[in-house]
């Protein structure tokens, strides 16, 4: 749902658009706080949904992307509106960095791409998310490791022990990354993963 009746606010400095992005989790919250705060902001373009953080399919969230255009500045109330991880944050600053455009958080200044302050603090943060998932690496290829030493066979068809799928299940439902990068980290096909996550929901039951 776009507020499509201005045609937006031009940033004095870049000569830009001021976009804003709103969004809520569920169809019993209410989208008229954020909107009124971003267009207290400067922002009378919006784009605004009612979707969970943690779906991928975000269709205001692309069409506002699609939108933009150099100099255009978006603008949230709040990170989390934007991004359900840090990696998803950090992969939605980089296109709207590639478009020529800047981020700002109203809820976080530190987040405001178009100052040099706020660009080195993204490029911290994608250092961190790089060391983490890093650290995921290792963790996987000890599971595995382990795993074969107690003669666990990797072929053609791999499955999961409970450790590596207990870790999967960590990853997706509390972490919030998609399941095929959880697949890649553990070393399977994601059609396995999605297998071996029904098979144990069913087990649960």
């Amino acid at each position: 749902m776009r507020d499509d009746n201005d045609p937006g606010t031009l940033d004095l400095i870049t000569g830009g658009l001021m976009l804003g992005y709103a969004r809520v989790s569920t169809d019993d919250q209410d989208l008229t706080l954020q909107r009124d705060h971003l267009r207290a902001a400067g922002c009378n373009k919006l784009f605004a949904e009612k979707v969970s953080g943690a779906s991928r399919a975000r269709p205001e969230l692309e069409r506002m992307l699609d939108h933009l255009r150099p100099g255009d500045v978006v603008t949230v109330t709040r990170l989390d509106r934007l991004a359900r991880s840090t990696r998803d944050l950090l992969d939605v600053a980089e296109r709207i960095r590639n478009c020529g455009a800047g981020l700002r958080s109203l809820a976080e200044p530190w987040a405001d791409t178009t100052s040099p302050a706020g660009r080195m603090v993204m490029t911290v943060f994608a250092g961190i998310a790089e060391f983490e998932r890093s650290l995921i690496l290792d963790r996987t290829r000890t599971g595995r490791e382990a795993a074969k030493a107690r003669g666990v066979q990797f072929g053609p068809r791999p499955t999961l022990s409970p450790a590596q799928l207990d870790h999967a299940k960590q990853l997706i439902e509390h972490e919030e990354r998609a399941v095929s990068e959880v697949a890649d980290l553990m070393g399977v096909h994601r059609s396995t993963l999605y297998r071996a996550l029904s098979r144990a929901g069913r087990e649960d039951r």
